[in-house]
């Protein structure tokens, strides 16, 4: 018969559907990670339909060599694993200021404005009260102003804990 291949994977991607939860409308939190210097941000998290979303950060990074701030967007698929558990990937940039901490004897100066563009991949359990703790990566790869910050790529792992709403 014909249609059985494409009706086989049907019925597997609908699965995936049928077993995942709604997202809750809102979460606001922390996003505490390290990439070449302890960082914290300020996440806030809106459900887009029922398994998307969109997250965006505030955050500040230190380190010996620079201080940073920057403003990052990320829209996230979600889906779950079992038992609260559940896993999302997505795609957004973001921007950010740099300032580094001057070097003796050398004049150039790469402080200033950079944009970049990020990836997104990790775990989140979601407890029955208002309390969603997540662990993930943010691969980030600079396309403007970054010379001289890690070489125009960050691989940024962090710890978040928000409360839904």
């Amino acid at each position: 018969m014909k249609f059985e291949k494409p009706v086989g994977i049907f019925i597997f991607l609908m699965s995936f559907g049928i077993y995942a939860q709604d997202l809750s409308d809102h979460s606001i939190g922390l996003r505490l990670g390290d990439s070449d210097g302890f960082g914290a941000e300020i996440s806030y998290q809106k459900s887009i339909g029922r398994y998307n979303r969109a997250e965006f950060n505030l955050g500040w990074r230190d380190s010996r060599d620079f201080d940073a701030f920057k403003l990052s967007g990320v829209y996230q698929w979600v889906h779950q694993i079992e038992g609260g558990f559940n896993w999302y990937y997505g795609a957004g940039g973001g921007v950010g200021s740099v300032d580094f901490e001057p070097v003796p004897d050398e004049v150039e100066d790469n402080d200033g404005v950079f944009v970049f563009v990020a990836g997104n991949l990790g775990v989140e359990y979601d407890f029955d009260i208002p309390l969603l703790l997540s662990l993930d990566v943010r691969p980030e790869i600079g396309i403007l102003g970054y010379d001289g910050f890690d070489n125009g790529f960050l691989f940024d792992i962090a710890l978040g804990i928000r409360y839904q709403f």
